[in-house]
């Protein structure tokens, strides 16, 4: 596929719940950022290079390599300033793709090494998604979710960070890491006392590891939403065939229309489909799971969510229909107040697909 991005589908609202911070920077401001900073560790010198080696890392097939990415990324946002930049022209480059709704995720306890405090690295990011914000005019309304890494003993503090800021900007918690050996149990604390804050929580979970990591999300931790959960095709007998028969899980799943966090492009990268055409996203869409299309780190797969929506029209078969079907479950699914979410949908997302169906 071309990287020229349609100007119909580029031109469609559009709604991102599983964006990473740290993930999605601008290969220039990174590498501005490291000069006036001092970090001197960069692999590239300038940002087009640079932007190519994180794109090239990220396919290498080496987890080692992937993960060195976000060493980077994450080396130069360690400040106020650096978060608040950052936060702003995230929120600026989703506007410009379209994007009218978004949920982006960091966590705080990666952006302490030049001494921020948890509450300051916070109110640094809120800051700089309000200013993306006012910068675009209002086209845009974005939220933060704050992120607990799986192999680490902070969850229930971050837990209680995003309730402590949920009226400012922070709209829920995500434990995100390595799923393999960090099942989402070791967090039960944090998300037992979510629960009892009536706060909102995604979790990774069936990416790089199969239905238990899902099974335990969703039955012991009370996950709204999966981050990827593209694994949950392992509980369907003759996935994609005519005689396709649904578990008790992807049944669950489906019949509590628990949205799916999908990232088809990402999900290439780390080995969890083959293809565009052939991964799973299609076909649970026709089987009316509440599937949803995101980003995941717009960097590392030189991607946007038009490019997401563009690969799946190309080179999956999907319609108009379908985009927007899946950006209203996405809405749906927000951590939005129901009148916010549904607004939204009234007189942004609907009007944007009924333009675009009429022309």
């Amino acid at each position: 596929m071309s990287d020229d991005i349609r100007p119909d589908i580029k031109a469609l609202p559009k709604v991102l719940l599983h964006d990473h911070l740290d993930g999605g920077l601008r290969p220039a401001t990174i590498v501005e950022l490291a000069q006036q900073s001092g970090y001197d560790a960069l692999p590239a010198p300038a940002a087009e290079s640079l932007g190519r080696w994180f794109r090239e890392a990220a396919d290498s097939g080496s987890l080692e390599r992937y993960l060195e990415t976000f060493e980077h990324s994450v080396a130069v946002m360690q400040t106020a300033e650096q978060l608040r930049r950052v936060a702003s022209e995230c929120a600026q480059d989703l506007v410009e793709d379209g994007v009218v709704y978004a949920e982006v995720r960091y966590a705080p306890e990666q952006h302490l090494e030049a001494g921020l405090t948890l509450e300051e690295v916070v109110e640094a990011v809120n800051a700089g998604f309000r200013d993306g914000e006012r910068a675009s005019g209002g086209r845009i309304v974005v939220r933060a979710l704050l992120t607990a890494m799986r192999h680490a003993a902070k969850s229930t503090e971050i837990a209680q960070l995003a309730v402590r800021y949920r009226d400012e900007g922070v709209a829920g918690f995500d434990i995100a890491g390595a799923e393999a050996g960090f099942p989402p149990t070791r967090h039960l604390d944090a998300f037992e006392y979510l629960q009892r804050e009536s706060a909102h929580f995604t979790i990774h979970a069936g990416e790089a590891f199969g239905l238990p990591s899902i099974w335990e999300a969703i039955q012991w931790c009370g996950a709204e939403r999966l981050g990827h959960g593209v694994r949950i095709v392992d509980d369907i007998t003759d996935f994609g065939k005519p005689t396709e028969k649904l578990g008790l899980l992807a049944a669950y799943v489906r019949d509590r229309r628990i949205p799916l966090e999908m990232c088809p492009s990402s999900n290439l990268q780390t080995g969890a489909a083959d293809s565009i055409a052939e991964h799973p996203i299609t076909r649970l869409k026709d089987l009316r799971f509440r599937v949803t299309v995101n980003t995941d780190n717009r960097l590392m797969s030189g991607t946007s969510m038009s490019r997401e929506m563009q690969l799946l029209v190309d080179e999956a078969g999907w319609t108009v229909d379908d985009l927007r079907w899946v950006t209203i479950n996405a809405m749906k699914s927000a951590f939005l107040p129901f009148d916010e979410r549904l607004a939204i949908i009234d007189d942004v997302i609907k009007p944007g697909y009924d333009g675009a169906l009429g022309a």
